[in-house]
């Protein structure tokens, strides 16, 4: 990471989700934009949305790099929406353009990018999220989770 960079924490998870799922990336988007961070999503519903919200609550800067062509497809929350037109495939920017990567529950989507995250040796953490790999640290609570993150991020 460029010196004086603002780390980007990339969520991933479900686009569609439980109460408790989205109070939980709610809290890690608020923890990521109180330390700092620059929050990197899917930039659609669920997991993405409720990350983003929480971010702009604590006044952070979100970025939504999105499956579609149009800018308009993003939710309310995000400040940059990056349209790709790459539909599943944008799964592999967001790992690339993120420092690090906090997973949810989520389902194949996010299998695949925790799978990039392996493959490319990408910082991850699991919040709950799919159990693949030994070597993907697991957390209960967001911002432990949110807190590794950002040691991974460096």
């Amino acid at each position: 990471m460029a010196k004086n960079h603002q780390p980007y924490i990339g969520v991933v998870g479900a686009g569609k989700c439980s109460k408790k799922m989205k109070e939980q990336a709610e809290c890690i988007g608020m923890a990521i934009a109180e330390r700092g961070g620059i929050l990197v999503c899917g930039g659609l519903g669920g997991v993405m949305e409720a990350a983003a919200r929480g971010a702009k609550k604590k006044k952070g800067l979100t970025v939504g790099i999105l499956p579609g062509s149009t800018k308009e497809d993003a939710n309310q929350y995000i400040d940059i929406a990056i349209p790709t037109g790459f539909g599943e495939a944008r799964n592999l920017v967001l790992i690339k353009t993120a420092d690090a990567i906090i997973a949810l529950p989520g389902k194949y989507g996010t299998l695949s990018e925790m799978a990039f995250c392996m493959k490319l040796g990408k910082p991850i953490v699991s919040l709950q999220a799919w159990n693949i790999s030994d070597e993907i640290e697991r957390f209960e609570d967001p911002l432990e989770a949110v807190s590794r993150a950002f040691e991974l991020a460096r």
